[in-house]
């Protein structure tokens, strides 16, 4: 597996791009739109996505966020491979502590079983929500031990992805089924690939370990951006050589919008950061529209908020979005970059990556 993995994982840059340039969909549904509409825009912004030349597409697994329709990402998943042909599609990420490693392992079994050599498995071991609603999703309210245990749960969760438990092992009899089982049984004809792995971080843990186990990382610069680089330092200290990679692979998460009109980009990522506002402060709703955050009279306290949020935010006309991608890009030295466009209509950010695209002169389907 290990050259195709690493193919899979390693993109190709396009046009004047400096590495490769893929996309991390929240399926962000907007004040007075519907999650029926959120996720059309997917389709339509994975299918650019495809034509253009960004090399995946992710979403994100988030719970109880009226903004965000992404809390089923394999469901989401099956419905784009139905209607993608070559992007990669994943999860950036699936929350491993929130479910049993054999049924990541069935759900991701079947979407390769779909969409053949194109499935990334991007994990996390945050909640994705806050506790009561993690409590609910685990059935116990031991939060810290899902967190503790996640080195062990990867373990098994490869485990069954590889379907080479050792003889003895309570789960050496179980598979995951769409699986290498089928392949190695009697007349079987399925291919032994699986999707590859991927740890998903906002600190240090999961860069560490990461790099301990030889598997690509990626780190969420678009709400942890101070410890992006030295997470990506720990990532690259801490690298062992695997079957999967021989040297450090990392991406990071970028928050950026690009518009025609560097006021309306303005205007959009105000709304945005009004929403992280009610987010950080228990109040998740539907993403504002512009005219609402502009008429919403921000606290002192709310407003240094913004300000420092929208301090990552690259944002403005395509070229000044290219400038500052760039720049991120030679700070960090990060392997690709996956932005992730944040705004109240689908519409806008559709023809946020039109005109990233363009900027970099990214191919023309």
């Amino acid at each position: 597996m290990a050259a195709d993995a690493a193919e899979e994982i390693r993109g190709t840059a396009h046009g004047t791009a400096p590495v490769p340039l893929s996309v991390l969909d929240l399926v962000t549904v907007g004040a007075g739109r519907t999650a029926t509409e959120a996720l059309r825009t997917g389709v339509e912004i994975a299918r650019l996505a495809e034509a253009r030349g960004f090399h995946r597409y992710w979403v994100a697994e988030h719970h109880s966020m009226p903004g965000v329709a992404s809390s089923s990402p394999a469901v989401i998943l099956a419905h784009l491979a139905a209607r993608t042909e070559r992007v990669r599609l994943g999860s950036g990420g699936v929350m491993l502590p929130n479910h049993a490693p054999l049924v990541i392992a069935e759900q991701f079994g079947t979407l390769e079983a779909m969409a053949p050599g194109r499935v990334d498995l991007g994990l996390g071991r945050a909640p994705g929500t806050d506790g009561a609603t993690a409590a609910a999703l685990r059935r116990t309210d031991r939060l810290n031990e899902g967190a503790d245990d996640f080195p062990q749960q990867l373990a098994e969760l490869i485990r069954f992805l590889d379907d080479d438990f050792p003889d003895g092992h309570p789960y050496s009899r179980i598979h995951a089924v769409p699986g290498p089982v089928q392949g190695t049984s009697p007349g079987g004809v399925q291919s032994t690939h699986r999707p590859p792995v991927w740890l998903l971080g906002s600190s240090g843990f999961s860069a560490r370990l990461a790099g301990t186990l030889g598997l690509p990382f990626a780190f969420a610069h678009h709400f942890s951006a101070q410890n992006t680089v030295p997470a990506l330092e720990l990532y690259r200290d801490s690298f062992r050589p695997s079957a999967v990679l021989d040297a450090p692979y990392a991406l990071i998460g970028v928050s950026a919008l690009a518009t025609d009109d560097e006021k309306e980009a303005r205007r959009q990522v105000l709304a945005a950061a009004l929403n992280m506002v009610r987010l950080r402060t228990g109040r998740p709703g539907l993403v504002p529209a512009p005219e609402e955050a502009e008429a919403y009279d921000f606290s002192p306290m709310e407003l240094e908020f913004v300000q420092s949020w929208n301090t990552n935010v690259i944002h403005g006309t395509a070229d000044e979005v290219r400038t500052g991608l760039d720049d991120l890009q030679k700070r960090t030295g990060a392997d690709e970059l996956m932005i992730t466009a944040n705004a109240h209509g689908g519409d806008v950010r559709l023809r946020s990556y039109e005109l990233i695209a363009d900027a970099y002169g990214l191919p023309t389907a």
